[in-house]
C-alpha cells in the first residue's frame, strides 16, 4: 500500500516503491483502517474529561473517528479549533441534541444543549436554527422507555421524528436516535432515520420491525457495552437475585438477542459504545464492543467491518474512510496477530496512522500541544454584560443560558431582558421551583465561546454587579476546568444594590463532597460566571441583574 498526502493513493502486490520512500516491512502483522465509534459522549464529568487526554486514550486503542453526542453548539467551533490545535487527536464529529420537553437528554440540559420539540413545526424550525452551527449529525431523544429500573420520561411520536428527519435531511445531516424499544424502532424505521444508536430491548424484535428498518435503510449500533450488567472492572452485584439485576439481564439478552436477529436479516450493524457514561471507559469501552458483537453472534471479520467500514457508512463517509482502498483517509492500524480470526488480537496495537501520519508507534513523541490538557488561558476585558445587546448574547459575545436542577421533576425557570427603571435593560429570571431540598435556578455567563478555552482572571480582584430579587437563596458561582466550583451566598434585596465579591470569599463547592478535599481558588482557569437562586417547591423566586464586571 502507498501513502502520500493523507491519503492510500494505491494498494496491490506488485507496487512500484518510489524514490526516498520510508518503507514498513509489516510481515506477520494485520493493516486495517482505524476503529469508528459512532456513539461516545466527551463529559466534563467522566475521567479523563480534557480534550487532549481524550484523544490521546482513544488514539491509544486504535480509534480514529469518534462521533461526541454531549456538546453545546456554541461549543463546536472552539472545540474543533482546539482539536485541530493537536499534532494527534481523532476526528470527531459533533451531533446536534434534541428531544420532547422532560425526553430524556432534556431531563437534565440546558435548551442550547438539548432543543426541546413536540410538534412537527417545532422539530423542522429547531433543524433550521441547529444548522448555522454546521453539526455533524443530530442526535434525537425519541424513546423515553427507561428500561423498566424508573419512570419514564416522555416520547417524540412519529409525525414529530418525520418531520425532524425529513428535515435533517434536506440540510444535509445524518440523524441518529436513542431508541430502545421495538415498536419505536419501526417508527425510527419509518421515518428513514440513519442510525438507532442504542439496543432494542423490552423484546425481541419482529419481522415487521426489520422490515420497516430495512425500508429505512436504518443502521443499528447497540451500544452494548453500556448495558452489560456487570461492566468492565466491576464487582458482581452483592445481591444477584435483587429485581433490579434480573431486569438488567434481561434486558442485555434482549439486546446479545437483537442484534443477531437484525445482523441475520440484513440490517447494517455498526459500532457504537456510549462511552463516558458510568462504567464506559472511553477507548477500552470500544474494543469490549468489538467482543460484544462476537458474543452476539457476528464473526470477528464482520466485527471488524461494522466498527470500520459500517460505521464510516452510517454517516455517509463510506467515500472517504472505513477501507484499505485507494483514495480512502489513510487512518490505519497495525495490529499484531489476526484479529478477523480472533478478536481480542485486537488489543496488540503496534501502529496508528491518522491522516497518513504516524501518532503511535516506535519512537514517536508527540509535541506539547499533545501533552496540554486544555487551550491556553485567555483573556477579557472588565465588562462581562450590561445586557443591552438586542441579540441575546453577552458583552464578551457569548450565549447566556439557564441551568437548573434535573429530573422529571425539574425546576423550571424563565430569563428574558427587561427595560430597568431609569434606563436601559437588565435581565429577570423567575422560577417554579421544584420539590427537591436543593431545588435551583441559575443564570450562566460563559466567559469563552461554549465554555470551551479558558479564562485568566488573576488580573482582576473580583466581580461586582447590580442585583434585585426576593425569595429563595442567592449565590454567585464561577466555574473552572475539571469540575472546578467557587461559591460564595449573597444578600438579594427587592430594591437595586450593587454588590461587590473579591475572588477570596469564594469557597470550594464540589458537584460530590469528598472528605478532606479542597481546591484553592487559583483563577487562571475560568470558563463561566453563575448568578443562582435556591429554594423549595413552595417558592417561586425571581431576581434581575445588570451591569456585570470584574475589578
Amino acid at each position: 500500500m502507498l501513502i502520500r498526502d493523507q491519503r492510500i493513493v494505491d494498494v496491490g502486490p506488485d507496487l512500484k516503491v518510489p524514490k526516498r520512500a520510508l518503507v514498513i516491512d509489516a510481515d506477520g502483522k494485520t493493516l486495517m483502517p482505524g476503529l469508528f465509534d459512532l456513539h461516545t459522549h466527551w463529559t466534563p464529568n467522566s475521567s479523563p474529561s480534557s480534550s487532549a487526554v481524550l484523544s490521546g486514550v482513544y488514539l491509544a486503542a486504535g480509534v480514529t473517528t469518534v462521533n461526541d453526542f454531549h456538546q453545546a453548539p456554541e461549543s463546536y467551533a472552539p472545540r474543533r479549533e482546539w482539536l485541530g490545535s493537536m499534532a494527534a487527536a481523532p476526528h470527531v464529529n459533533f451531533a446536534a441534541r434534541m428531544s420532547t420537553p422532560l425526553g430524556h437528554g432534556a431531563d437534565w440540559a440546558d435548551t442550547a444543549t438539548t432543543r426541546w420539540v413536540n410538534s412537527p413545526d417545532a422539530a423542522r424550525l429547531a433543524v433550521r436554527e441547529l444548522a448555522p452551527y454546521k453539526p455533524d449529525m443530530i442526535k434525537v431523544f425519541t424513546d423515553g422507555w427507561r428500561y423498566g429500573h424508573m419512570p419514564d420520561n416522555t416520547s417524540m411520536d412519529p409525525w414529530t421524528l418525520t418531520a425532524l428527519v425529513e428535515e435533517a435531511h434536506a440540510n444535509g445531516l445524518k440523524v441518529a436516535t436513542h431508541t430502545v424499544t421495538a415498536e419505536r424502532a419501526g417508527w425510527a424505521g419509518e421515518a428513514k432515520v440513519d442510525l438507532i444508536a442504542h439496543s432494542i430491548q423490552d423484546r425481541v424484535v419482529d419481522a415487521d420491525t426489520i422490515a420497516r428498518l430495512k425500508a429505512g435503510a436504518t443502521f443499528y449500533a447497540p451500544t452494548l457495552a453500556v448495558y452489560e450488567p456487570v461492566k468492565m472492572g466491576s464487582s458482581p452485584p452483592a445481591d444477584p437475585e435483587s429485581p433490579a439485576f434480573l431486569s438488567r439481564q434481561r434486558n442485555f439478552r434482549n439486546a446479545m438477542e437483537n442484534v443477531r436477529v437484525l445482523h441475520d436479516a440484513g440490517v447494517p450493524i455498526a459500532l457504537g459504545t456510549d462511552a463516558g457514561m458510568p462504567g464506559t471507559p472511553h477507548g477500552a469501552a470500544t474494543l469490549r464492543e468489538l467482543e460484544l458483537l462476537v458474543q452476539a453472534g457476528l464473526t470477528p471479520a464482520e466485527a471488524l467491518q461494522a466498527g470500520t467500514a459500517t460505521s464510516a457508512a452510517a454517516m455517509g463517509l463510506q467515500d472517504d474512510r472505513g477501507r484499505i482502498a485507494k483514495g480512502q483517509r489513510a487512518d490505519l492500524l497495525l495490529v499484531d496477530g489476526k484479529p478477523w480470526e480472533n478478536i481480542q488480537d485486537i488489543k496488540k496495537l503496534s501502529r496508528v496512522w491518522l491522516d497518513g501520519r504516524l501518532v503511535l508507534g516506535p519512537g514517536v513523541q508527540l509535541p506539547a500541544s499533545n501533552a496540554r490538557p486544555y487551550p491556553q488561558p485567555g483573556v477579557v476585558g472588565p465588562l462581562v454584560d450590561d445586557f443591552e445587546r438586542a441579540d441575546e448574547r453577552t458583552a464578551l459575545d457569548t450565549l447566556r443560558t439557564d441551568d437548573n436542577d434535573g429530573g422529571n421533576d425539574r425546576t423550571w425557570q424563565l430569563t428574558r431582558v427587561v427595560v430597568r427603571d431609569g434606563g436601559g435593560h437588565a435581565l429577570r429570571t423567575m422560577a417554579r421551583m421544584s420539590s427537591k431540598d436543593r431545588a435551583y435556578a441559575a443564570v450562566v455567563l460563559p466567559l469563552s465561546r461554549g465554555s470551551v478555552k479558558p479564562v485568566d482572571l488573576r488580573g482582576y480582584r473580583g466581580v461586582r454587579f447590580d442585583i434585585r430579587g426576593e425569595d429563595g437563596s442567592h449565590a454567585l458561582m464561577l466555574k473552572g476546568l475539571e469540575g472546578g466550583r467557587w461559591k460564595t451566598a449573597i444578600s438579594v434585596q427587592p430594591q437595586w444594590q450593587q454588590v461587590s465579591v473579591d475572588f477570596r470569599q469564594l469557597e470550594y463547592a464540589p458537584y460530590r463532597v469528598v472528605e478532606g478535599e479542597d481546591r484553592p481558588w487559583r483563577g487562571d482557569d475560568a470558563t463561566d460566571l453563575q448568578f443562582i437562586v435556591e429554594g423549595d417547591g413552595a417558592k417561586m423566586p425571581w431576581f434581575e441583574l445588570d451591569n456585570v464586571r470584574f475589578y
